[in-house]
């Protein structure tokens, strides 16, 4: 390989590196080719890229994309999956495919922005929910003390409306309410 196809490699990495949020470091010895292409296929579908890298080119990128942690998962036949979306997508993607395929794939570590982490933490990463139900489920949680609030006024107006109407049909009246 030329120093000038070196030079465009290091240069397309550090792009990918700094665009990213969430960087995930795979071994990918004993994946076939078939393997490689799926899982390649199943993650260009949720907006990730994924890419052998020749370790010193990575280390080259990481450094000139201010990335340096990311030296330290570069040992060894190294896979990077860049996402620019939802962290937990890409470790639950990654852990999927190594639970249903029964692949030799092994996780690394990641980065996230510029902090390095585990594989037990992309790991446990990929047991959260999505970003859209964590969402959710904090909204559930915001508007829980005012849904109590509300349902506590009106009980006592509901039940003063039942004591009225029980009243007005005690004296021979109709009630419309």
């Amino acid at each position: 390989m030329t120093t000038k196809r070196k030079l465009q490699i290091v240069d397309q990495l550090a792009e990918l590196l700094s665009q990213s949020k969430f960087v995930i470091a795979t071994d990918y010895r004993g994946l076939t080719v078939a393997d490689m292409s799926e899982l390649r296929g199943q993650l260009r579908n949720m907006g990730t890229e994924y890419h052998v890298v020749k370790n010193n080119l990575a280390k080259f990128a990481a450094e000139s994309s201010g990335k340096q942690e990311l030296s330290q998962l570069l040992t060894g036949p190294t896979a990077l999956a860049f996402s620019h979306e939802d962290i937990t997508q890409l470790a639950k993607a990654l852990a999927d495919y190594i639970r249903i395929s029964k692949t030799t794939l092994n996780i690394k570590g990641g980065l996230i922005d510029s902090q390095l982490i585990s594989a037990e933490q992309v790991r446990s990463l990929a047991t959260l929910p999505s970003i859209e139900v964590l969402r959710a489920k904090l909204l559930g949680l915001l508007l829980s003390p005012i849904l109590s609030l509300q349902n506590a006024l009106s009980g006592s107006m509901r039940g003063l409306n039942s004591v009225i109407n029980a009243r007005i049909q005690q004296l021979g009246g109709t009630t419309d309410a």
